[in-house]
């Protein structure tokens, strides 16, 4: 079989691995290939046309080729765009590759699930805080939908009975949407849900999941953190620890 060779691809570095003295593993989000690990032979030395470009955050394009679960990355481009971001955005950019870290499989194209996150990277990178959690929210719910974890939001989950427009409900991890318990703290009412599943469909564009999320966005972060948690098997993730212990300083 001859070796495939995939040129021109764009990505985004995810992690590094230090795989030598001089040589790097990556894990990589393309747009058609899905997560991809790839080596960087010679990355690390000081005259690598890789070592300023094979950043977190920064999109690429790629070529790599090879037929083994690691293939052989051959060239990077830096595509310019937006600066690196920084303070809280660059940890919240760190949070959306730790989401993909654990939630997407290898080689498990998602296109749309790219341009959702160039889209909120590029947010990230304006530094603008009005924005910064509606697109950690609007991801979060693409991301969600992408891979098959979020149920419908127009209909109760367990009985498929249409939402009532101004009764409240919550979404619940081991149950998906229920109706609202007078001891639930977050919940939304029904017709904010429909507006998120309607911003969610095919012909839906990110920008309409931002506006979507604006009415009810803190009662939405809640409820999508413990659906992701449960998911990603943990009680906290690294990089949300890392926000909290950083805010405890």
């Amino acid at each position: 079989m001859a070796t495939q060779r995939i040129s021109n691809e764009p990505a985004y570095v995810l992690h590094r691995y230090d795989w030598s003295e001089s040589s790097l593993i990556l894990d990589v989000f393309t747009r058609h290939y899905g997560r991809v690990a790839l080596v960087a032979r010679g990355a690390k030395k000081p005259s690598s046309s890789f070592r300023p470009i094979l950043l977190p955050l920064q999109p690429l394009h790629v070529a790599f080729g090879g037929d083994a679960e690691i293939r052989n990355l051959k060239s990077a481009e830096w595509q310019g765009g937006h600066v690196m971001p920084s303070g809280d955005a660059l940890l919240s950019g760190y949070y959306l590759n730790e989401l993909l870290m654990r939630l997407l499989a290898r080689d498990d194209p998602h296109p749309l699930l790219f341009d959702a996150y160039a889209a909120t990277v590029q947010l990230l990178a304006s530094q603008n805080a009005d924005t910064l959690q509606l697109a950690l929210r609007a991801f979060e719910l693409r991301l969600l939908q992408g891979i098959g974890l979020l149920p419908r939001l127009d209909v109760e989950t367990a009985t498929l009975a249409p939402l009532a427009a101004q009764q409240r409900y919550v979404l619940v991890a081991e149950a998906g949407l229920r109706p609202a318990h007078d001891d639930d703290r977050f919940s939304l009412i029904g017709e904010h849900w429909q507006a998120l599943q309607q911003s969610l469909g095919n012909k839906g564009l990110f920008s309409d999941t931002l506006r979507a999320c604006v009415p009810a966005a803190n009662e939405l972060k809640i409820q999508l953190r413990a659906l992701l948690h449960y998911h990603c098997g943990v009680r906290v993730l690294k990089t949300r620890q890392m926000m909290m212990d950083l805010q405890a300083l």
